[in-house]
């Protein structure tokens, strides 16, 4: 048997463990810590990513524990809408609950290991799944290829309150954005983002809510009766890393998927999907081809689609964040909307 050690034991990690052939593959999984994340987040399942879960046979499950998306809108920061659509097919899942699927799917033979992993083990391949700031990738691809900051600080947070009909969508302010999704069990998932020297490391929760509040004061009420509702418990504060561009996501002998190979910024809500099917892709090419050729294959598949997401994620942030040019961008938005 091949080994292969998974470093990262999140959505990627998990879906590579659970799509490998346990009759080819001798798989350790390394995370560095047992429990679930404590502050629960939403994450949207677009078709793409549902084929992948599909193809490890959990997407009836994800679709029982989730929650389908209805109507969304794009407004202004007071509420008003520039468009409404509709997002068909789309899925809103915990990652707790798609976490804790994954890890049911993955195969009894697959091992565990528990803490930070300081030095890459020894095995045929090694995968960096290991996140935006992924150890592999600095070991393999050189300290040149460390995590990129931005100047966005992002907040995430759950709150028992169903959405109020209509509301649902993002908000597009000055320099500012304010996003309410459905989450499952009838909850509300929110998230906010904006420009900020806060951090970059161990951002008070607190704090961080207590300026968004006062960020936000003047926007749609909605946003308000959200963030009150809003508990530090059930929050998380984190400024936005990205990855940066790579040629290529395997070298011989290891492999990036998902954060560690292309870190976006989460204005297209594709991080978590293509995270899944880099997985999938990658379990599927090993499971049918020798080591090299599976490898090669997987890059030259996931490159072009990946990084394209890449750089057109950080143009909708820039869109939506945009400060001076806000005026601007609501009135073209504005002729967009009457144009439907």
């Amino acid at each position: 048997m091949d080994a292969v050690a998974v470093i990262g034991g999140g959505l990627a990690g998990l879906a590579l463990a659970a799509g490998l052939d346990p009759r080819r593959f001798r798989v350790t999984v390394h995370e560095r810590r047992e429990e679930l994340p404590p502050v629960e987040t939403s994450l949207a399942m677009w078709p793409e990513a549902q084929q992948a879960l599909d193809a490890l046979g959990i997407l009836p499950a994800v679709r029982a524990a989730g929650s389908r998306f209805g109507g969304m809108a794009l407004m202004d920061g007071a509420g008003t809408p520039f468009f409404r659509t509709q997002a068909p097919g789309v899925i809103g899942v915990s990652r707790a609950d798609l976490l804790s699927l994954l890890a049911a799917a993955v195969p009894d033979s697959v091992a565990r290991a528990y803490g930070q992993v300081r030095t890459l083990p020894d095995a045929g391949l090694v995968v960096g799944a290991d996140g935006v700031h992924s150890r592999v990738r600095r070991a393999v691809w050189g300290n040149r290829c460390r995590a990129r900051l931005s100047p966005y600080v992002a907040l995430r947070g759950v709150i028992a309150e169903p959405v109020t009909p209509g509301t649902g969508g993002e908000y597009w302010g000055r320099g500012q954005l304010f996003g309410i999704t459905p989450a499952s069990q009838g909850r509300t998932y929110w998230y906010a983002s904006y420009r900020s020297d806060q951090g970059p490391d161990g951002i008070a929760v607190d704090e961080a809510l207590a300026i968004t509040r006062a960020r936000f004061a003047g926007s749609s009420a909605v946003i308000g009766s959200v963030l009150a509702a809003a508990t530090s418990a059930q929050t998380l504060a984190q400024r936005i890393w990205t990855a940066p561009p790579l040629r290529r996501y395997a070298r011989e002998g290891a492999v990036l998927v998902g954060d560690a190979a292309h870190a976006m910024m989460p204005n297209l809500g594709r991080g978590a999907c293509e995270a899944l099917i880099d997985a999938v892709t990658l379990a599927e090419l090993l499971n049918s081809r020798p080591l090299p050729d599976a490898l090669q294959a997987y890059s030259r598949r996931r490159w072009l689609r990946s990084q394209g997401l890449r750089v057109a994620s950080s143009a909708m942030a820039r869109l939506a964040l945009a400060e001076r040019a806000q005026p601007l961008r609501d009135g073209l938005l504005r002729l967009a909307g009457w144009g439907r």
